[in-house]
């Protein structure tokens, strides 16, 4: 194959072109010429109007009257017999740039305390855990009726010499939960090309007959069990996950204390936590009216897209303050709440589940007897040894053949199988 040099091609010039072309060519090719240049320069004046533009764009921080960095509490109590965790932070400013996950500072050495209606006080260590701050479950456990006051001093810590405190809080008590169950859903029904495709919504009722418990939260801890398409050691693990979301339900208006098919948790089919045996784990907590209009505000942002003229997590008020100014302000809130919680396992079939393995293709490799650094590409799983090489050796990606990639081969200990459950 020859390549033909273009490197000594001559360019006509402008008096060539006279001399070969007649006047109306050349006043033709003039005119294509003189429109070419003037639509490139049209183009070089519209760049540099948005040049211009774009420069003129810069980031707007609107000005608050916030402080630089505030004061965050996570904390929450139930009357449970757990160790519960106190987060303290502080958030950055507001025109900072840093990511999301580095929003909160935890903040270390504030003295953190409990007391209750009856002049007992109860102090929280600070964990390992930087700005995490555990009660010790042999010494502290809330008590239904009772009125708890959470209080935090920063004085050997970091922020000043302040000091904060909770408004004073009443456990309420919590129905039980009367039922928890599942229902599929029609994602998509089958047609000539495709399966129906389904999902699961799982519902509670409960009711309070003595209409105390009038505002209700709940959150959830998701498990499920998943199986290698190979018979290899790693064939079956466990996932786990916690909610994110914030779920809440009133009946103050309603002529009882009573939440019937009360919607949970949507279980969708891309994820393959209905493919093999699923188990929830529902909290449900009672709350007072002030903390229920605290969580529906909270839950009214998550779901908005966020924009300039959105409500800011600022603004809302939560129930802890700072003793020396009151105007100084504290983002977040120290929840009490009876708990009581109820688990439901699913196995059962579901049309159209993703199958996440669907990409794993095995391969077989012949080598020697040794493969130098296999392991750093795909993993074995079968060996076909003979007495002369060439050997054969079955291989597939880690992924496809350890679940421990994605969960743990530890069951849990709550963890039931479909047998078991029934037994019970």
């Amino acid at each position: 194959m020859f390549i033909r040099s273009i490197s000594g091609t001559k360019t006509a010039g402008l008096t060539d072109i006279n001399c070969q072309f007649s006047d109306r060519r050349f006043r033709r090719l003039a005119s294509t010429l003189i429109f070419n240049e003037m639509r490139k320069i049209y183009i070089y004046i519209i760049l540099a109007v948005v040049l211009i533009i774009s420069g003129c764009i810069t980031s707007f921080v609107p000005e608050t009257d916030e402080d630089p960095e505030l004061l965050v509490v996570e904390a929450m109590i139930t009357d449970q017999a757990e160790a519960f965790s106190i987060r303290l932070s502080k958030s950055m400013p507001l025109g900072e740039r840093v990511l999301p996950s580095t929003r909160l500072r935890p903040v270390s050495g504030y003295t953190v305390f409990i007391s209750d209606d009856h002049d007992n006080y109860y102090w929280v260590r600070e964990s390992s855990v930087k700005g995490t701050y555990v009660t010790d479950p042999a010494l502290f456990r809330a008590v239904v009726g009772r009125v708890y006051t959470l209080r935090i001093n920063s004085t050997s810590g970091e922020g000043g010499d302040y000091s904060y405190q909770s408004l004073p809080m009443r456990l309420n008590p919590v129905p039980p939960i009367d039922s928890l169950y599942y229902g599929k859903v029609l994602i998509k029904d089958k047609t000539q090309y495709s399966i129906a495709e389904e999902g699961c919504n799982v519902f509670l009722d409960t009711e309070d007959p003595s209409g105390e418990c009038k505002f209700f939260r709940w959150d959830y801890s998701e498990t499920w069990k998943f199986q290698l398409p190979y018979p290899v050691t790693n064939n079956t693990c466990w996932i786990s996950s916690n909610s994110d979301n914030i779920i809440i339900k009133s009946t103050s208006v309603l002529s009882e204390a009573r939440v019937s098919g009360f919607p949970v948790k949507f279980i969708s089919n891309e994820t393959d936590r209905l493919k093999v045996r699923y188990s929830i784990l529902v909290n449900q907590y009672s709350l007072n009216e002030d903390e229920f209009s605290f969580w529906e505000k909270l839950q009214n942002i998550s779901e908005e897209v966020g924009g300039l003229y959105d409500i800011t997590p600022g603004t809302i008020p939560g129930n802890i303050y700072c003793v020396e100014d009151p105007s100084r302000q504290v983002l977040g809130y120290f929840s009490v709440s009876a708990k009581t919680s109820e688990r439901l396992y699913i196995d059962d079939y579901f049309r159209g589940v993703v199958n996440l393995y669907s990409d794993c293709v095995s391969d077989t490799i012949f080598g020697g007897a040794e493969i130098p650094e296999l392991n750093t590409r795909v993993w074995i799983l079968e060996e076909q040894m003979y007495s002369m090489p060439p050997f054969r050796v079955l291989t597939e990606k880690k992924f496809c053949a350890d679940c421990s990639v994605r969960g743990t081969t530890t069951k849990p200990d709550f963890w039931l199988e479909k047998d078991e459950e029934e037994d019970e």
